[in-house]
């Protein structure tokens, strides 16, 4: 074919293209998957892929994302984490130490699950050790010393929310303001309470058994005495409110952020799908084509082998060959694996195609000069059945996500690759849906069938506009 017989072909496809609505759909949603795939490193960050065979210890477990606030009656208080260039506005050098002192509008009905101060390096070379006090000033203008004098070297994590001195601060505060306090409930105070609820809670009886939110600005002060022999190291310390709920996805038990899994998730699942359906209508195409050329006991051959591959289960054998791989197949295993029983649907509707190619008189005009099989095989027979290849391919796609995703779920994925499937594995390990974390479940299998509905669109306009039969109807 010469290249302006092809330009003008592919104009008039074009051409006919656009009439397709859906197609068109299907085409921008494409762009959009493949930029987000693209792009997943700059979207989020680079090391995901290593981050996500991790726990996240600096993020909350199994969290909703911060947008059901405004579909709650509740308000949940979202992640905050001050480090760096952020924390350091708060950071002020006194004569014995540091005092860092952080305003927090607390506008929630649910306060943060925990106050963190965490990678805080103490360092002495005497007896005398670095100490921490942190006080706390509310709305209401009273003030608690949640820790006083805690020493401290090394690196160090302090945890409020968990604290036992802390638990027996608020108790012994909650004392001094008059409140009276049931002593055979005063130990299971000190071994079970909200200690961060009571922080944010309003000063009366029931402080300590159902706090009720106190809403405010607080500030919290934390004091660090440094004696003359020792030194403190803030450079890379963090305070983590932590959060009730987190980012746009929420989070997992490991505390992942789903959103960045599922961002990444596209990468593999655009990269298996289109793989294996490209893969499986090639070899479909030229094993029809070849088939129906040679006829004779040549395509008896072949048929009789096609409809053996054709009547194997194929899923039941690709989770017995997950197991004989030692549970688990890699990527490109499942991309093999599909492709070895995917091509055999296309490889019949090829053959029954190129019989009717076959008889065409350029294909006998070719074989009367002496044109060589392979010529007219690749030259004059498969060029016809393109149209039919790139629909099946579109149509292909979706079919490949799914399996993949399938076996990810079963539990015989790559545990190691951020996917789709993996994300409702691990959910369902954790027994997401019994627990209500719908954050979990949703996001990944509405992305599965995102990209089932993006292929589909683009196949059918594919096929209504290679078609003239269904361009019809």
């Amino acid at each position: 074919m010469r290249w302006v017989d092809f330009k003008e072909s592919l104009s008039e496809f074009w051409a006919d293209f656009k009439r397709q609505k859906t197609g068109l759909l299907g085409i921008f949603l494409l762009a959009l998957l493949i930029f987000t795939a693209l792009a997943a490193p700059i979207l989020t960050s680079p090391d995901i892929p290593e981050k996500w065979k991790t726990f996240w210890l600096d993020n909350p477990k199994n969290v909703p994302p911060t947008w059901v606030n405004v579909f709650s009656s509740q308000k949940l208080a979202p992640h905050l984490v001050l480090e760096g260039s952020e924390l350091q506005k708060y950071l002020k050098q006194t004569d014995s130490g540091y005092v860092i002192e952080i305003p927090y509008n607390n506008e929630y009905d649910v306060p943060p699950q925990d106050i963190v101060f965490k990678d805080v390096v103490g360092k002495s070379e005497g007896i005398r050790k670095p100490t921490l006090t942190v006080k706390v000033k509310r709305p209401d203008g009273t003030e608690v010393v949640l820790l006083q004098n805690y020493k401290f070297s090394g690196n160090t994590v302090i945890q409020l929310g968990t604290n036992p001195a802390v638990r027996d601060a608020l108790i012994r505060w909650v004392k001094s303001q008059g409140i009276q306090i049931d002593p055979t409930k005063e130990f299971q105070y000190k071994t079970l309470m909200d200690a961060t609820r009571v922080i944010f809670g309003k000063l009366n009886e029931n402080i300590l058994e159902k706090p009720e939110p106190l809403q405010g600005t607080y500030t919290f002060i934390f004091e660090i005495n440094v004696p003359k022999d020792a030194s403190v190291d803030l450079d890379n310390a963090k305070i983590i409110f932590t959060g009730r709920t987190y980012g746009w996805l929420g989070t997992d038990f490991k505390g992942r952020d789903l959103l960045a899994g599922i961002i990444w998730g596209s990468r593999v699942s655009l990269a298996i799908g289109v793989s294996v359906a490209v893969f499986s209508v090639l070899i479909g195409i030229f094993y029809g084509v070849t088939s129906a050329y040679f006829g004779g006991w040549t395509d008896e051959m072949m048929m009789r082998f096609q409809e053996f591959m054709a009547s194997i289960p194929s899923l039941p054998i690709l989770i017995l060959m997950g197991t004989y791989f030692g549970g688990h197949i890699s990527l490109w295993q499942i991309v093999l694996l599909l492709v070895v029983f995917g091509w055999v649907g296309v490889a019949r509707v090829a053959r029954s195609m190129a019989l009717q190619i076959k008889e065409q008189t350029y294909v006998e005009a070719a074989r009367v000069l002496g044109a060589s099989t392979g010529r007219i095989i690749f030259k004059h027979m498969v060029p016809q059945l393109l149209p039919y290849a790139f629909a099946s391919m579109a149509l292909g796609v979706p079919g490949a996500v799914l399996s993949e995703a399938s076996l990810s779920f079963l539990g015989l994925g790559d545990p190691t690759a951020v996917t789709w499937g993996q994300i409702l594995h691990d959910a369902q390990a954790a027994g997401a849906a019994t627990n209500g974390y719908w954050w979990w479940v949703l996001p990944p299998g509405l992305a599965i069938a995102l990209v089932g509905f993006t292929f589909v669109m683009i196949g059918t306009a594919l096929d209504r506009v290679l078609n003239p039969r269904l361009r019809r109807m």
